[in-house]
């Protein structure tokens, strides 16, 4: 996968547009109280925080699953940074980055990850520089000069929406429908990935219960 020279700078360890025929959110400038479902006080917010917890894969190493999902995501739009993330209380955990080296969780500051969340729609930043959500953006003002991103979001069988599947590059650029589709795909993959997760997590914790209380 290409990787434009830009990108090899990078040393963070930390942290619309429509498409005809697809619907993406919208270009207009946030509201000041847009970002309320980033306060972690709100009872929404705190479920969808356990939500992310129970998959126990935040703080954890990179995995081949997602790690393949991240790549075809790359793939799909030749962008040189894909990654699946998932949304913590005051960081964005990067479960597998592809075009990055050695960053493991960037910020949570709204414009990126943390705004994907916050709907169900693929969200697209076509030139990131220009766009009112993403202006002040660390990642656009800093080294890294993100101008494409797209993403959609990764949403539980329960309705929770966990994090993202998401592509970057460091210049503007457009989407197609048919790639937006795929991203979405890519996303529903990630869900059944983390349900399976889940279920070996769960067989394993009723394993334990049995073995307890036997002894």
């Amino acid at each position: 996968m290409r990787c434009p020279a830009p990108f090899t700078k990078l040393t963070v360890t930390v942290s619309d547009h429509c498409v005809k025929g697809f619907r993406v959110t919208n270009s207009n400038p946030v509201s000041g109280n847009a970002y309320e479902y980033l306060d972690s006080s709100d009872p929404e917010e705190q479920a969808r925080l356990a939500a992310v917890r129970r998959y126990r894969l935040v703080d954890q190493p990179v995995e081949d699953a997602y790690s393949r999902i991240a790549y075809v995501a790359g793939a799909i739009f030749d962008t040189p940074i894909a990654t699946v993330s998932l949304v913590e209380q005051d960081r964005v955990w990067l479960a597998a980055c592809e075009g990055l080296t050695g960053v493991r969780e960037v910020g949570k500051e709204p414009g990126l990850c943390a705004s994907v969340i916050a709907q169900d729609d693929v969200y697209v930043i076509n030139n990131a520089a220009v766009d009112p959500r993403t202006l002040e953006h660390p990642l656009v003002r800093g080294d890294l000069g993100l101008r494409f991103y797209a993403a959609a979001p990764i949403r539980t069988h329960d309705g929770y929406r966990l994090g993202t599947v998401n592509v970057i590059d460091n210049r503007p650029r457009e989407v197609t429908t048919r790639q937006l589709k795929a991203l979405e795909h890519l996303a529903s993959m990630a869900s059944d990935e983390l349900e399976l997760r889940l279920m070996v997590i769960r067989s394993a914790a009723a394993e334990q219960r049995m073995r307890e209380a036997v002894s």
